[in-house]
């Protein structure tokens, strides 16, 4: 991976969540190149210790570590081993998230005819949304980044620049159709970050969010390719509504993530939302 410019992390220990998906792999090979520690956290320790023996095998310093972050065990104890194998956290990554199908809506809209409850046993309108779904959602955006958060931050206040980078989403700025659970969690999550933000500025943890737009990744490639790799009539909707046309690319998102890592270029930087969307947030439709 060729990362867009180069900073110096030497020293310091990354403490990335969610780290074996697609979004936040690329964000731990481009921060093992800055010379930082790297421990890759996620609940399918497999998926996370490819991308940490990729990065060894580069010269640079990982591990993965198998955790929960809805379990403040699981946390605990991670803490714990990173603390001891790479001392304590300087950068913390929220990143694990994801939807669940179980908080989303069959249609895009509630027609007339779907108010008739014996017609519509075949599809899940709003009325049929499972509070157990949207629980597991916000629960995994919000108390996935908000646990975290806690385990780590009070060590993190102890030490220099210490900054915290929130995955929020474009549904946070305008939500999607069919995913009401999703969209409310990462509107959550950016309000989070704000809070965070006024709340540990006086100990100087820096904390700030990235917003991707749409990118392919393994948790939605299956909505927005058809097994042909053509687009799905969602996908189209999607690209028809971002003003470049296509879908992001993991290595976009390098740029935004290194320049908020970096003290010196972003020291002031604090409690924002970053888009990183190709247009999608600025496009009205018209």
């Amino acid at each position: 991976m060729k990362i867009p410019f180069q900073i110096d992390l030497s020293g310091k220990t990354v403490v990335i969540t969610g780290a074996g998906g697609v979004l936040c792999s690329s964000f731990a090979e481009a921060l093992a190149q800055t010379g930082a520690k790297i421990a890759l956290l996620d609940l399918r320790f497999d998926a996370a210790d490819a991308v940490a023996e990729k990065i060894r095998k580069n010269g640079k310093i990982a591990k993965a570590y198998g955790c929960n972050v809805l379990d403040r065990q699981s946390l605990t104890e991670a803490k714990k081993s990173i603390n001891s194998d790479f001392g304590p956290c300087d950068i913390l990554i929220n990143g694990a998230g994801g939807n669940n199908p179980k908080g989303t809506t069959t249609k895009e809209y509630l027609f007339p005819e779907d108010l008739d409850e014996e017609a519509t046993k075949d599809i899940t309108t709003f009325f049929d949304l499972d509070p157990k779904g949207i629980e597991f959602v916000f629960n995994l955006n919000f108390l996935g980044t908000l646990l975290p958060t806690q385990v780590f931050a009070r060590d993190m206040a102890k030490r220099e620049n210490p900054l915290i980078i929130n995955i929020s989403s474009m549904n946070a700025f305008r939500p999607l159709t069919k995913i009401p659970a999703y969209s409310g969690a990462k509107a959550a999550v950016s309000n989070l970050t704000a809070w965070l933000a006024v709340h540990f500025a006086k100990v100087g943890i820096r904390c700030n969010a990235i917003a991707p737009g749409f990118f392919v990744t393994n948790q939605n490639k299956n909505l927005l390719m058809n097994p042909d790799g053509s687009l799905t009539p969602r996908s189209e909707k999607i690209l028809n509504a971002t003003p470049m046309g296509r879908f992001g690319e993991a290595d976009e998102l390098l740029g935004t993530l290194l320049w908020l890592c970096d003290s010196k270029a972003s020291g002031f930087v604090n409690g924002i939302v970053v888009p990183v969307d190709g247009g999608f947030s600025a496009y009205s439709g018209v």
